[in-house]
């Protein structure tokens, strides 16, 4: 990945967290945009969300997310010069959830070897 694409995927990023946090703060509280990945083309782009809450929160923000893709789009297209306003897929990122199963099951492992063995 060129270092151009890397710096539009940042800005891209920031951008569109900057306008959750400040039109929709009580519905971005618990959205997370983990990541940005603009083809190189600028026509599509991908974007990571990390959603928090149980599983039907987590889909219910994520429709949310999804209803307001036009209006993301159109203020990333007013705030960013590119050649061509990228439409953006919302996909759910499982990376908080894997990383917290990763520590549970270290944690487990760390109480295991603790206990003295049963002689």
């Amino acid at each position: 990945m060129s270092n151009r694409l890397v710096r539009i995927n940042e800005l891209v990023q920031r951008e569109l967290s900057a306008y959750l946090r400040k039109h929709y703060q009580t519905e971005a509280a618990t959205i997370t945009l983990s990541g940005v990945d603009v083809a190189q083309d600028l026509k599509t782009g991908k974007v990571y969300v990390a959603v928090f809450g149980n599983p039907e929160q987590r889909e219910e923000r994520l429709r949310w997310l999804r209803s307001k893709a036009g209006e993301l789009r159109q203020h990333v297209g007013a705030h960013i010069v590119l050649k061509w306003t990228p439409e953006f897929t919302y996909i759910e990122d499982a990376t908080p959830e894997r990383a917290a199963r990763v520590l549970k099951i270290i944690d487990e492992i760390e109480k295991g070897s603790a206990q003295p063995p049963n002689l």
